[in-house]
């Protein structure tokens, strides 16, 4: 008898097209969304150092084997992961206005890159176990290799800067800074803090009697406020101030110029 999942092949019906039964696991065929989809899931109950070909082919009712197809090597899966996170995402960002000036200053182009960095927030926060490999995977894949989705975000965001009437070194800077900001920002807001979830006591819940005082006054005195998240408010007001700056010097003969 065969078993779902071991044979190679298997016959679709009387003279139907064959296929690979390796591809059908306990949640029917096997596709790349569903794949990462399931690497995705993994990450957020386990964490990163969970995942393995062989860990996700379990939660797929696959043979590791069967998911080569989809992501060729361990690289790929984490490639498709970043992939997963900026396409969901996109799905969160406001459709361009297209219908002239908004918001209290009229700069469409400001309203469009607050709402790439409450989109990559809003996620990070349904995902922070991805968070690290919006870095990682950064430092190691060419700009070129990277996933389409997220080359988009850079596009939007120069698209945007270009509409605030700067050039190109100055957008270039402005697109550094931004990037910076909002990978900083991610990290600092998700930031593991508690170390006793079980006591009611903050001190103890932080661990802040593990520090020396001596050594870390301040710390031990300020990391009750540090351990609560910022937020989109606080995600918003430094990206103004970094846009006022980055645009202070605009040329304001362009369309949609700075301040």
């Amino acid at each position: 008898m065969r078993r779902e999942g071991h044979a190679d092949e298997e016959r679709g019906g009387e003279g139907g097209p064959r296929r690979r039964a390796a591809d059908r696991g306990r949640y029917g065929r096997l596709s790349r969304e569903r794949v990462l989809a399931a690497a995705m899931a993994v990450v957020d109950a386990e964490g990163l150092s969970a995942l393995s070909m062989r860990r996700l082919g379990a939660e797929l009712g696959v043979e590791a084997m069967a998911l080569y197809r989809y992501a060729p090597g361990k690289d790929e899966l984490l490639d498709g992961l970043v992939e997963a996170f900026h396409l969901e995402a996109e799905a969160l960002e406001p459709e361009p206005d297209g219908g002239g000036p908004t918001g209290a200053e009229g700069q469409e182009w400001r309203r469009r890159l607050h709402g790439i960095a409450r989109a990559m927030h809003a996620v990070a926060l349904r995902h922070p176990r991805v968070v690290p490999l919006l870095a990682t995977r950064l430092l190691t894949v060419p700009l070129a290799r990277r996933p389409a989705a997220v080359l988009r975000v850079d596009e939007r965001v120069l698209e945007a800067l270009d509409a605030a009437g700067l050039d190109e070194a100055a957008a270039v800077r402005a697109h550094r800074a931004f990037t910076a900001w909002l990978l900083g920002y991610l990290f600092a807001d998700l930031r593991e803090m508690v170390d006793a979830p079980e006591e009611p006591h903050p001190d103890f819940r932080l661990g802040l009697h593990l520090l020396n005082v001596r050594d870390f006054p301040r710390l031990r005195a300020l990391a009750p406020a540090m351990a609560a998240p910022g937020g989109p408010a606080e995600l918003a007001a430094g990206l103004d101030a970094l846009l006022d700056r980055a645009t202070a010097d605009a040329s304001p003969g362009r369309d949609g110029g700075g301040r």
